[in-house]
């Protein structure tokens, strides 16, 4: 199981696949392709689908003999208070492509999963701050809701800072905060015993690059599931319609 540096695909920062990093993800698939193990996943940020890297990584699964299930989740409909959307290429020298989708799709919760619904009252409050890319977007959130994206970076509210028209309204902003590092981190479900070591930059960096751990035993649990009662049907195409792609509510 891997996740090659996803910088240079993902809308966050600078992209430059001339800077070495996405050449990692061949070097994953190099990996893959020399020991051959009978099951990888690889996990990346759903721009990575537009990338010609996807498609040449992809002929080479496919010579070396590997069935491939592509799917993005929302990681709110699998466990996780966040809506953060990941893309899973799932290989299995066993089976056609596709294989995993309908062991996939069956435990996909049927709402998103709101941080309340995640931690009850256990943050007491009701909303908080998070740092925007600018300050056009949204930066009040409610914990009616899933979270966005946790990311690297983690501001405090800024002094004099006003609503905007995309936050919710009449609320008191002198009672508003941004979550800490490691509320930050049960938003990505470690657990509340899981022991953090480094600076504060580096744990702001390490949880928001993180794959959320509730997601992660979402697509681990669907393989062992489906290792021992193997469900599926014919062959399809890679990227055709057996494929699906979970955002908000809508299932394609």
């Amino acid at each position: 199981m891997g996740g090659p540096p996803c910088q240079d695909f993902s809308s966050a920062g600078k992209r430059d696949i001339t800077l070495g990093r996405a050449d990692l993800t061949y070097n994953f698939a190099n990996i893959v392709c020399n020991i051959k193990p009978k099951w990888f996943v690889m996990e990346n940020v759903e721009q990575i689908k537009k990338n010609i890297i996807l498609q040449n990584i992809v002929k080479q699964f496919e010579q070396t003999g590997y069935g491939l299930t592509s799917v993005i989740l929302d990681a709110s409909y699998c466990g996780v208070p966040q809506s953060r959307t990941r893309f899973f290429l799932i290989g299995s020298l066993d089976y056609p492509h596709q294989f995993l989708n309908e062991t996939l799709k069956k435990h996909l919760h049927k709402k998103p999963m709101t941080i309340r619904d995640y931690l009850g009252n256990s943050l007491n409050l009701e909303y908080y701050y998070r740092h925007p890319r600018n300050y056009n977007r949204r930066a009040i959130f409610s914990i009616d809701e899933p979270s966005p994206t946790i990311r690297g970076v983690n501001r405090p509210i800024p002094k004099g800072y006003k609503l905007n028209s995309c936050d919710p309204q009449n609320i008191d902003l002198q009672s508003i905060r941004a979550l800490t590092t490691i509320e930050r981190s049960y938003l990505q479900t470690f657990p509340t015993t899981f022991n953090f070591s480094g600076t504060k930059t580096n744990l702001e960096q390490m949880i928001g690059n993180a794959v959320p751990v509730n997601l992660a035993s979402f697509i681990a649990k669907s393989i062992k599931e489906f290792i021992e009662q193997p469900n599926f049907n014919i062959q399809q195409d890679l990227f055709g319609n057996s494929g699906f792609y979970l955002s908000e509510k809508v299932l394609h």
